[in-house]
């Protein structure tokens, strides 16, 4: 065969081959049909992103997407259709061969799932991990974590979309039927009876996200770049709206499996896949489905101890090598150490990438909350996470990547309801289409608005009368030792009278020293904003004239509340205050802020306390002392959140710590200051999460003052005599007890969450909660400012009967310690506190019983 025959051969048969391969494809492609459809639940609705479509007996199968459609080619001899999800029933329909066809289902919510894992055998057997083929497994998936994990990308990015929305649930037709709500049914919900929440809802807020993630693991850089941002809006008189949608996202975090410990409602509950979930978890194979690709198995688990903060529930593991979580869902033991919790559910589904891992495509978590865990009206909130376009290991500019880790694009708050049908992932329900109009219009109606003032005054102590607000109302009557029966009142401005001026101001008066006491300041805002909102920047000025005692260091209540005129033990030494101040402050929103102050202090001594020096020999009787300070304070609290309410921010607890440093310049010969003395103070707050051991709040502090001062101007140790705990004070430390030129300082309060109680079964019916305090000081007075060695100095106060009642820290530091009950009838805590050192110091307490009110979940 010539070689122009062979090529002409080779070319023919090349071309009989290639018709062959496109005849077949034809035939194929003809013989290939479409399903299409929507999967939605039914009892809702509502459309259900991430549910699995499959042919049974194939490895064809598909997912639906954020709008619950899905799209199957079919192009093999299959007669059943299966739809199925997490935490529903699965649904099976038949197929007409040949011929393309739209299957819409219903799938109903599984309520065994939903409620309690039950695991039933025929005998009974006692669990043990080992040789246990279910443990063996979630072992795997432990050890698959980091490469199924966001972080085993070198780059990712991904559109992320959020909801969050709140209802009154569960609420009767008595409630429904008040008056108030005559001609304004349109604002109540209804729903199927069965599902979590209850019949009749009443929307309550509602927030929505629309955000750009960028990830990059070296240099590490994790950054959310928010498109969009859409929020109902309360009367800022009333609510701080920051505030509020600060302790809704820390109440509902993302649901991250694969973190050993999962954040939610301020705790730290054990993932079920965490490293040491088999000593917390029992784990069973519950089922293995093998009509999907991958293949997957159903692992259910649930808790050891069902009051423990852990999950209960199911989740379904690939068999393709990732070991990955495919899909979950958890809930809640009903005996779960856990407040105002009535149901809790959370569904994630994960979606496969690029390079054949998984990735979260959505979270559901639903949780229904009532002072009565069983019936009467609550508090129903669902937050959903849905995320598209997931991208890995393509690096963006680097300028993605800098700055700070959340950035708020400019015009993100003003996108218009077009934009928003046009953008959102999901779509809305019928329970949450319109709630933000209809929060709108509730807020117009008079009786709500009354409800709000009555509400801001039992809660807030003021009462709003729109430019001017009168209170705080637990201020207005308290009782001492020096002043006796003691009338206050107060106020001040709001922003309906000035966005940029406000003005403070209270008159007092004291029966007993028949003295009268006030205060007056005016602030102005710097950045057009209120004085109340975040970031602040403002120049204030103030002038008070009132009673003070040495030592007493208040969070989050005022000096002359009510409750706080009773005390244990002698509380007579007072000082009456002249002080001016001069403050600048201003706030980043990196959350560091510097505050500059200058401030003229008199100090005059009331009650028993006095101010005595030996001058030429001779004891000199000295009625007051005047300083003059310049200060400076730098503050660093990373990803800080807090609600600011009437007269505090009151911070919301997290794992970042929190740095302060101070420092004061005393400035003699300055509008009458007698003294030149500088002082440095540091100070960090961290809280630190211990899974299962629940969390401890760490406090260190050390200061340093350089200079000649008589005491008044020392450190003066922070006391307290009333009968409330306080964290960030010495119980059982008396007012003015000890005063230092140097210290340091730890508090640490540790809370187990009632980890020990729920393994007592008397306890564990009782939901309380252990709590173990230790605080201890060092510190002492150089020789120049010991007035023993310089009687010019003045003399440390002494009692009636010449016994001292100051002391400096010279024999080894000052501790105590307490050991408590947390969660007595959900809000209370008691401690029995323990003084272990300087015990033969006069009319002190080595032990005694202290209560805090705080309500937590």
């Amino acid at each position: 065969m010539t070689n122009s025959t062979l090529k002409a051969f080779i070319t023919f048969r090349s071309l009989v081959l290639t018709c062959c391969l496109l005849f077949t494809a034809i035939l194929a492609k003809a013989q290939e049909i479409m399903i299409a459809g929507t999967i939605t639940d039914a009892a809702s609705k509502q459309t259900i992103p991430g549910a699995t479509v499959s042919l049974v007996g194939t490895s064809i199968g598909a997912s639906t997407d954020n709008n619950g459609h899905y799209v199957l080619k079919v192009n093999e001899k299959a007669t059943t259709i299966r739809f199925s999800f997490v935490g529903y029933k699965t649904v099976t329909k038949e197929i007409i061969l040949e011929k393309e066809q739209i299957i819409n289902v219903a799938l109903s919510e599984d309520s065994q799932l939903l409620t309690e894992v039950v695991i039933k055998a025929g005998k009974k057997f006692k669990y043990r991990n080992k040789d246990n083929p279910a443990v063996e497994l979630i072992r795997k998936v432990i050890a698959h974590k980091k490469s199924n994990r966001l972080e085993g990308y070198n780059y990712a990015e991904y559109h992320q979309y959020e909801k969050m929305v709140f209802f009154l649930s569960d609420l009767s037709d008595r409630f429904k039927d008040k008056r108030m709500f005559k001609n304004y049914q349109f604002l109540f919900r209804h729903q199927d009876s069965t599902e979590i929440g209850g019949k009749t809802l009443l929307p309550v807020y509602m927030e929505e996200k629309l955000a750009d993630n960028y990830f990059r693991k070296s240099p590490y850089a994790k950054k959310e770049i928010i498109q969009a941002n859409k929020q109902v809006k309360f009367d800022e008189s009333f609510i701080d709206n920051e505030g509020l949608k600060s302790i809704f996202n820390k109440m509902y975090q993302d649901i991250e499996i694969y973190d050993n410990n999962i954040s939610l409602l301020g705790n730290q509950m054990l993932s079920p896949i965490a490293d040491a979930s088999p000593s917390f978890y029992k784990f069973f194979i519950t089922d293995t489905i093998k009509d999907v690709t991958p293949n997957l198995i159903e692992l259910s688990f649930t808790p050891r101890n069902t009051t423990d903060l852990l999950f209960e529930g199911k989740i379904y593991i690939t068999m393709d090598g990732n070991y990955a979580v495919e899909k979950a869902a958890l809930t809640v033991n009903k005996n779960i150490n856990l407040n105002f919790v009535r149901q809790m559910q959370v569904i994630l589904s994960f979606d496969k990438g690029e390079g054949g891992k998984y990735h979260m495509s959505q979270s559901d978590l639903k949780i229904d909350f009532g002072l009565n865990k069983k019936k009467g009206g609550g508090v129903y909130g669902e937050r959903v996470v849905m995320v598209n376009n997931f991208k890995v290991n393509t690096p963006g500019p680097d300028s993605v990547y800098k700055g700070p880790s959340v950035v708020l694009e400019p015009k993100a708050a003003d996108k218009d309801e077009a934009y928003w049908k046009q953008n959102r992932l999901d779509t809305l329900t019928s329970a949450q289409d319109n709630i933000y109009n209809d929060i709108d219009s509730l807020q117009t109606i008079p009786s709500f608005k009354r409800t709000m003032k009555i509400a801001t005054l039992l809660l807030a102590g003021y009462y709003d009368t729109g430019p001017f607000e009168i209170g705080p109302t637990n201020t207005f009557y308290n009782f001492n030792p020096v002043e006796g029966f003691r009338m206050r009142l107060g106020g001040r401005t709001t922003p309906a009278l000035s966005k940029r001026y406000y003005f403070e101001t209270y008159g007092a008066y004291g029966f007993k020293d028949q003295r009268f006491k006030y205060f007056l300041s005016g602030t102005y805002s710097l950045n057009d904003k209120s004085i109340y909102s975040f970031p602040q920047e403002y120049l204030r000025a103030s002038y008070q004239q009132d009673t003070k005692i040495p030592g007493q260091e208040l969070q989050f209540v005022q000096e002359d509340n009510f409750f706080l005129s009773f005390k244990r033990g002698q509380n007579t030494t007072w000082l009456y205050n002249g002080i001016f101040r001069l403050n600048y402050v201003h706030e980043y929103l990196s959350h560091f802020s510097y505050k500059f102050q200058f401030q003229a202090w008199d100090q005059h001594p009331a009650g028993t306390l006095y101010f005595e020096n030996i001058e030429n020999g001779h004891l000199n009787n000295i009625n007051g002392l005047r300083t003059t300070e310049l200060s400076t304070e730098l503050r660093y609290a990373p990803n800080e959140k807090f609600y600011q309410g009437k007269l505090y921010r009151t911070p919301i607890p997290d794992k970042y710590p929190i740095f302060t440093l101070r420092y004061n310049q005393g400035l003699s010969d300055v509008f009458g200051g007698k003294y030149s003395y500088e002082n440095l103070t540091a100070n960090i707050t961290k809280r630190f999460y211990f899974s299962q051991l629940g969390y401890a709040d760490v406090s260190t502090e050390g200061g340093y003052l350089f200079g000649k001062v008589p005491f008044p101007l020392l450190d003066i140790h922070h006391a307290n005599q009333s009968y409330a705990l306080q964290l960030q004070s010495y119980n059982l430390m008396n007012f003015e007890e000890f005063v230092s030129d140097h210290y340091a300082a730890i508090n640490i309060d540790q809370n187990f969450n009632g980890f020990i109680f729920n393994k007592i079964p008397f306890l564990r019916a009782l939901k309380w909660r252990e709590v173990v305090d230790f605080k201890v000081l060092w510190g002492g007075v150089r020789a120049e400012n010991n007035p023993a060695n310089d009687p010019s100095l003045y003399e440390f106060p002494k009692n009636g009967q010449g016994v001292p009642v100051t002391y400096s820290l010279d024999h080894g530091p000052y501790s105590e310690g307490s050991i408590g009950i947390a969660n007595i009838f959900k809000i209370l805590r008691v401690d029995y506190v323990e003084r272990f050192s300087y015990l033969d110091h006069p009319y002190v307490s080595k032990h005694g019983v202290r209560a805090l009110i705080i309500l937590q979940f």
